[in-house]
């Protein structure tokens, strides 16, 4: 049976998946985004072969498997503009870096359709792995979308029955890599004023022999230079379940600051040359 397959938010990954699955089980695809507007965006989606919606409700409706990927900030108000299109027996894939609690309050605005609700962490980038990318899931709808994953060629692991436990898991991951990420633009960025970068690194590989850590700098810079504003958004999602639970989020705040530094910088250096990009983020600094 041919999934039928709604998005809803197509940037990268939305646009990602679906070249992903269309190349391997070529389900129907159709995709709505706010930014539709007869151009690039509405465009790359017609390259690909997905239907364009004329809003949301028209994407949704009739799909078998709806993937919720737009922003953090958006993301309840695009699940609340899905409602009126959705139906029993459909899965609703909360793809969104968002907390626990946003998951639960988007859950709840899909209960009364009949849609079953699965909270989905993504543990990595997507672009490597296109469709492949390994998630957590959980929620009502976990159960039920394993098998129908796998056939898709997806890799979905039900960690929970309950709605939080994925994005819980995912989040409190990123407080360490994003974190790491943000220690290694500070460190780098500031060696670099004295010539250290080398004798740093050096250091740390020392203490920690198992890490290539030119190769990881490079790439970890990278990673916040190319997305820092969306890891900023995450990170500040991050804080905020961590001030619910009672916890102060001092390392999780910060790294909000630091990836959201970087964005605002406005870097354009697409390499993982860690030498290369910090040249670049000094450059914008006005070094």
């Amino acid at each position: 049976m041919t999934e039928r397959i709604a998005f809803i938010g197509f940037g990268e990954a939305g646009q990602t998946l679906s070249r992903g699955l269309l190349g391997e089980s070529k389900p129907a695809i159709r995709a709505y985004d706010l930014l539709f507007d007869g151009g690039g965006l509405e465009g790359a989606a017609q390259a690909l072969g997905v239907g364009v919606a004329r809003d949301h409700a028209d994407a949704v409706r009739g799909a078998d498997i709806v993937f919720l990927a737009v922003t953090a900030s958006s993301s309840l108000e695009a699940a609340r503009s899905c409602v009126p299109g959705l139906s029993q027996g459909q899965l609703f894939l909360d793809i969104n870096s968002v907390s626990p609690q946003r998951k639960l309050e988007a859950a709840a605005l899909v209960a009364p359709t009949g849609a079953a609700y699965v909270d989905v962490a993504v543990m990595a980038p997507v672009a490597p792995y296109l469709h492949k990318v390994p998630c957590l899931i959980g929620g009502p709808g976990g159960a039920r979308l394993a098998p129908r994953a796998a056939a898709l060629g997806m890799k979905m692991d039900v960690v929970s029955a309950e709605v939080g436990p994925a994005s819980a898991i995912k989040m409190f991951r990123s407080i360490v890599v994003k974190g790491l990420e943000a220690l290694l633009v500070e460190s780098m960025t500031a060696c670099a004023e004295y010539h250290v970068e080398d004798r740093v690194l050096a250091s740390l590989r020392e203490t920690w022999p198992g890490i290539d850590w030119q190769k990881l700098s490079g790439y970890m810079i990278e990673r916040v230079v190319s997305h820092g504003k969306r890891r900023a958004a995450e990170m500040r999602e991050v804080a905020e379940t961590l001030r619910a639970i009672g916890l102060e989020p001092t390392m999780a705040a910060a790294t909000a600051v630091r990836q959201q530094w970087v964005a605002d910088l406005g870097v354009k250096a697409k390499t993982e040359d860690r030498e290369t990009l910090v040249r670049a983020i000094r450059a914008a600094m006005g070094k």
